[in-house]
């Protein structure tokens, strides 16, 4: 046998191998192997690497091995392959025209034939033709050889049979040719070739595209003849195709399911309908009474995605007919029935169909159209687009002003036969009546409304200042007043009502109004083609062209209609008074104006804002601002008396003009509205140079927390449910106009969801009730008993009587009586429910005031920091934090809580601006400064600490003041280095230094601080002065530290009080040497006391000893100072016997570092390799990784020669010999033992028999194996085992 295996290993020719230079050449073969990577990045660079290469060298081997390469990789096995292999062949081709396609296809074919292709690889083969057919397109050389053009769809048609695995890509493919060859090499080549293909394209959409796109492409070639030929009519679209075309659509419309796209075949039958002037039949037959008539799904979507596609393409009539078809009835029905969050939503698909189409489409016509059409589609009156749609933006402004009269027709004569109304199956069943069609009317104008401001609030959209004037007086107009003559001078007089306003649309009308003036005020200036001059100048806001105020405009506007009552009748008319004082409100804007011309001022300006506002919300809520608009006009007056006369103004008593103004702002932030509230902030921010202590104090007892019960009684007694609902409503609309407008058109728009939802909550309600009544307390219990005993049916034990024996009169006033009594109990407990609500309400209402009073505090701590009036917010603030952190709060607790905190200590204690002549309120400070640090170690929460300790800080940076400016340029630059260290200005530092002693000592003696160490390390930073007063005290307690934790924590503030520079040049000359003296004795003692412990506490401490240590014994050597170090260095050496050092860590790091410095170097451990010798030749003891004898497969018995078990044995033991010598070459060779041990069972066999006990049971088996290891290495050079 063996020498038959001599014989075979000598006649066996080898594989063909490449020539010389490509076996030399590694780089060049690395190219494929990259190709083949998954990374697309790294295949991209092997192609583009691969050209350059073969076009630097010119080699003709290298690149016929390359096409030779690159053909065999087309069918690889790894699909991220193929894609490279088709690339790289695709360049190739492309950049060496020398290489003939027609070689490349033969090759391609030969390769890859399916019928001599394993049947396993049958796949990759079909791919590899495929991909083969690509790069040959790729190539750009297709069109010139017609031969190969025809190859190459011969070969994807016989493709095409194998749609299991290449699905529709050959016939993609063949339409991608079609693209690229001139009219002539279709007529001669193809046309003939596909002939069947382009008889057969209502089969499938793949053949129709094919025929669509030869269509478009060779249309002189496939003439209406030709046609008539291949498909029996001269047409593609006509009535008899319908069907097939419609069948056609269905199986686009499923094989897209996934992934959500309109496929190019839809589409271009569309385009082919317009071109044969068949639309009208192709959309109403094929698509309304083909597609729509299938269960909503797939060929729903196809429709809508189809309907978005042809807008561009469709003229001004036919977008009105297709936007009124039921193509748009479906999308709406759709978009109701998506509304549930698990459901597919279509929507935002259309809207980019729709975004797309207006931002390309110049035609106002076509834009106006579709806008109308999409407006118009409605579901019980309300329209189903959001009223605040993006889609405006692209508008042009030709469009936006036809638009825009639209929607004010449609508000004042609601046409709801006009609109494209669609209802549910239910409300099909239902007949409407008068109150629905109210509803409808509501709907449809409360969604104008809205629409109508989004249009304003947009600024992205192009628009006039007499398109926005224009929309804010339609809505000022119909909020507040009506029309009773037509007046040419008052354009809203002209339009009539075709159905009257009622309190509700008159309601949203009203907050709309609110809510526009709002984004009015941020409305950035129209932007005028001929005036591009200033392009960095600075825009202001809320004004017109000509610099005048929207909301003056406005105002003239109202004025207008408050003088002509002929024409317009106001809805609430004023009352004397009150049209008094609006009169007089007018007369005090143009006296600013006219002050204003003369010097314009921030204060001035913001007058007027506030003046025009309130005036404008007299007509919202007149009784509650006739007395703020009274306090305000005298309050201005008294402004600008006292700028005239100040010392009259001086001598008179009564509050100051700020604190009247002060109190008004306070006023009109209890207001719902958030323009308002942003106006407040521009008026304050403009009197702030005047705000006095009595004003800021105004404003802060409104803060403080102590006083929150009274604020509530006072504030909110009078107050009745509904006008808290309907102040919160109107904040809501007015804030978040957008959310609240989308909100209320989702829940509108699902009425029948809105009907269930309403009756689970009456439900639920009553569900409560019947809990809470069965709470039932000991009254009503004794009520209950007096209305039984009265018609005796309370039953006893004597006589055993039941309701039985009462007769029908006693039980009816039984049951009214009953009645009377539980529905008595039930108002009774619904009244403590709504008190309860009330309550909540009420503190919800205080929090949101408070949160807008923060708004003044934080003005005026930006505005003016460096005025002293600043000190007095300290305590406020500091009480509002601590009140906040102790209590349970919910969400807007917590937004006010953060907001405060945010103010104290990034905008106050932060500053860079602060109070700098607070010289003659010295003790005033001190004492403050004590109080605060006095509370700071009472306090039991660190966070709380944290700010009072910041508080103090800020206390004495103010007390410090400024550094002498003077004085330091006299002096050398040495010495006012010196003295700006040591300077602390009014601080009074022994007083100081013992307030912080007390605080240090406390946090050092205590066992539970709220103090931090982190706190200290910030004093020392900022106040090295007070740090050097204190370095005694820290420094004693580096022994005498109540817990473990302290002791550590004096060791690091030591630290890096010793790392200060500031702290070095403070303590120059002898004050340093013997600072380090005690420092050194006090780290000795210290240490002395750890004892043999393994607490995690105890070697943290140890570590930070060691740190200092570091820090103390590098410095004393390096300045030479005269320290004894040797009872230091003598612990240092006897600390490795108390604590177990182990190999790495914290703590042995920092202690090899210390003794270093003593000229202690650490041992290096050396690493044993006999013990590691030892540990692994004990490894096949433990057999880990082998099976038990037990559990090996038995062999045959096959009967063996005596010489056999001999060498069996040697065999053994060479193995066994074998795996010891290779036990030290690490992991990767213990794997490939082990791999060779287990596909060689005589080895494992003869080396693992430990146990002689089994040695005779075993003795046959063990001959068996041995024979067999002994043939085994002849049998692996032939290439197998026994057959």
């Amino acid at each position: 046998m063996s020498v038959e295996m001599a014989v075979l290993s000598v006649t066996v020719p080898e594989p063909v191998k490449p020539t010389g230079i490509l076996q030399q050449n590694r780089v060049f073969l690395d190219f494929f192997w990259d190709l083949a990577k998954p990374d697309q990045e790294v295949r991209l660079k092997a192609v583009e690497n691969l050209i350059q290469y073969l076009k630097t060298n010119n080699k003709a081997d290298e690149l016929e091995y390359s096409v030779k390469r690159l053909v065999d990789g087309l069918a690889h096995t790894r699909e991220a392959a193929r894609p490279g292999f088709s690339l790289a062949l695709g360049q190739v081709l492309c950049a060496f025209e020398g290489v003939s396609l027609q070689s490349v296809l033969d090759k391609i074919k030969v390769k890859h034939n399916l019928l001599t292709v394993k049947k396993k690889l049958i796949r990759n083969a079909m791919f590899g033709n495929l991909f083969g057919v690509l790069a040959i397109h790729q190539s750009g050389r297709i069109s010139k050889e017609p031969q190969v053009v025809l190859g190459c769809v011969q070969l994807l048609q016989s493709l095409s049979q194998h749609r299991q695995h290449l699905k529709d890509l050959p016939t993609k493919t063949m339409t991608d040719i079609l693209n690229e060859i001139p009219e002539e090499v279709f007529e001669e080549v193809l046309l003939s070739a596909l002939q069947t293909d382009l008889a057969s394209a209502f089969s499938t959409p793949e053949q129709l595209q094919l025929l669509l796109v030869a269509l478009q492409r060779f249309p002189q070639t496939l003439k209406p003849k030709k046609l008539k030929k291949l498909l029996g009519s001269s047409t593609i679209i006509n009535a008899d195709n319908i069907p097939k075309l419609t069948e056609v659509l269905k199986m686009a419309a499923r094989s897209v399911k996934k992934e959500c796209v309109l496929p190019a075949v839809v589409l271009d039958l569309l385009k082919l309908s317009l071109k044969e002037n068949s639309f009208q039949l192709f959309w109403n037959n094929a698509i309304v009474n083909g597609m729509l008539k299938e269960q909503p799904g797939p060929t729903h979507y196809l429709s809508f995605r189809l309907l978005g596609s042809a807008l561009p393409l469709l003229s001004a009539a036919q977008l009105k007919e297709v936007m009124s078809g039921e193509v748009m009835i479906h999308y709406g029905e759709h978009v109701m029935s998506s509304q549930k969050p698990d459901r597919f939503k279509l929507a935002p698909e259309m809207d980019t169909y729709v975004s797309d189409f207006l931002e390309g489409c110049q035609d106002a016509d076509k834009q106006l159209a579709v806008m109308v059409g999409f407006s118009s589609l409605s579901h019980k009156g309300c329209p189903v687009v959001p009223s605040v749609w993006r889609v405006v933006q692209h508008l042009q402004p030709e469009a936006v002003q036809p638009y825009v009269e639209w929607l004010k027709n449609m508000f004042l004569q609601p046409q709801l036969d006009k609109l494209l109304d669609f209802s549910t199956r239910k409300q099909k069943d239902n007949k409407e009546g008068k109150e629905q069609k109210e509803n409808s009317i509501f709907h449809l104008r409360r969604w104008i409304v809205s629409r109508l401001c989004s249009i304003i609030d947009n600024h992205q959209v192009k628009k006039q200042e007499d398109l926005i004037m224009g929309v804010a007086r339609f809505v000022f107009f119909h909020a507040f007043f009506s029309a009773k003559k037509a007046s040419p001078k008052i354009g809203e007089t002209m339009g009539t009502l075709s159905v009257p306003l009622d309190d509700k649309t008159r309601g949203v009308l009203v907050n709309s109004f609110f809510g526009l003036l709002l984004s009015m005020h941020h409305l950035p200036p129209c932007e005028d083609p001929a005036e591009g001059a200033a392009v960095n100048q600075k825009r202001m806001l809320g004004v017109t062209a000509d610099g005048t105020m929207w909301i003056y405009h406005l105002v003239q506007y109202t004025q207008l209609l408050l003088s002509q009552p002929k024409f317009a009748q106001s809805s609430q008319p004023f009352s004397p008074e009150q049209r008094q004082a609006w009169d007089s409100m007018l007369e005090s804007v143009e006296n600013l104006k006219k002050k204003a011309k003369k010097g314009p001022t921030a204060e001035s300006g913001a007058f007027q804002q506030v003046f025009l506002l309130v005036g404008m919300h007299l007509f919202k809520a007149p009784e509650e601002l006739l007395d703020i608009m009274k306090d305000l006009q005298s309050c201005v007056d008294m402004a600008q008396e006292k700028k005239a006369k100040k010392k009259k103004q001086a001598q008179e008593e009564g509050p100051a003009w700020v604190e009247v103004m002060v109190e008004i702002l306070l006023s009109l932030l209890s207001q719902a509205s958030r323009h308002i509230r942003q106006v407040c902030k521009a008026v304050f921010s403009s009197i702030c140079p005047h705000v006095t202590a009595a004003a800021l104090t105004g404003i802060l007892e409104v803060l403080d927390p102590e006083k929150d019960d009274e604020e509530d009684g006072a504030l909110f007694v009078t107050d009745d449910d509904k006008a808290q609902k309907k102040n919160a409503n109107e904040e809501d609309d007015e804030e978040m106009d957008d959310k609240s407008d989308g909100s209320d058109d989702d829940s509108d728009e699902d009425g029948e969801a809105m009907e269930e939802e309403e009756e689970d909550e009456e439900e639920d309600e009553e569900e409560e009730g019947e809990l809470e009544v069965g709470e039932v307390d000991q009254n009503f219990r004794l009520e209950l008993m007096k209305v039984l005993q009265q018609q005796n049916a309370l039953a006893t034990e004597d006589d055993g009587s039941s309701d039985e024996d009462l007769d029908d009169d006693a039980m009816i006033e039984l049951d009214k009586g009953l009645s009377a009594l539980f529905s008595e109990q039930k108002k009774k407990t619904q009244a403590k429910k709504d008190e309860k609500t009330k309550i909540h309400k009420e503190k919800m209402l205080v929090r949101d005031f408070k949160i807008k009073v923060l708004d003044l505090v934080e003005v005026f701590v930006a505005r003016q920091a460096g005025s002293p009036l600043v000190l007095g917010l300290v305590e406020p603030l500091l009480n509002i934090i601590d009140r906040g952190m102790s209590s349970d709060s919910d969400q807007q607790e917590q937004d006010f809580l953060r907001r405060a905190a945010d103010i104290f200590r990034n905008q106050l204690c932060r500053s860079k601006v602060y109070c700098r002549t607070a010289s003659d309120r010295q003790g005033e400070l001190h004492d403050l400064l004590e109080k605060l640090m006095t509370k700071t170690q009472k306090l039991s929460d660190s966070s709380v600490c944290l700010y009072y300790f910041s508080a103090s800080l800020y206390v004495v940076k103010v007390l410090r003041g400024p550094p002498p400016t003077e004085a330091k340029e006299e002096q050398t630059a040495d010495g006012a280095a010196a003295n700006d260290l040591s300077f602390m200005g009014n601080v009074d530092v022994d007083r100081v230094s013992a307030i912080f002693r007390d605080a240090l000592s406390s946090f050092m003696g205590r066992r539970k601080s709220p103090l931090t160490g982190q706190m200290f390390t910030d004093l020392f930073n900022r106040f090295p002065v007070l740090c050097v007063k204190l370095l005694d005290t820290i420094v004693q307690h580096i022994t005498s530290g109540c817990r473990v934790h302290q002791k550590g924590q004096a060791c690091v503030l030591v630290l890096r009080a010793m790392q200060s520079r500031e702290v070095q040049q403070l303590l120059s000359g002898a004050p340093w040497t013997e600072l380090c003296v005690t420092v050194a004795g006090q780290l000795t003692a210290s240490l002395q006391q750890v004892g043999p412990t393994e607490s995690k506490v105890v070697k943290e401490k140890v570590v930070k000893t060691l740190e200092l240590c570091q820090f103390l014994v590098k410095h004393v050597h390096q300045q030479k100072l005269s320290v004894d170090l040797e009872p230091l260095q003598k612990v240092l050496q006897s600390l490795t016997s108390t604590i177990a050092f182990k190999k790495t860590g914290k703590l042995e790091d920092n202690y090899w570092a210390v003794v270093k410095h003593f000229g202690v170097i650490k041992p290096k451990v050396e690493k044993t390799k006999p013990e590691k010798e030892a540990n692994q030749a004990q490894l096949p003891k433990k057999k880990k990784g082998f099976l038990p004898e037990t559990k090996k497969r038995k062999k045959r018995n096959i009967p063996i020669l005596e010489p056999a078990a001999a060498a069996a044995a040697a065999e053994a033991d060479n193995s066994t010999s074998r795996y010891r010598a290779g036990a030290d070459k690490g992991q990767a060779k213990k794997k490939h033992d082990k791999k060779t041990k287990q596909k060689r069972p005589a080895d494992g066999a003869a080396a693992s028999q430990p146990n002689p006990a089994k040695k005779s049971k075993t003795t046959t088996s063990e001959s068996k194996t041995a024979k067999k290891t002994k043939k085994k290495p002849k049998q692996k050079k032939e290439g197998g085992g026994q057959m």
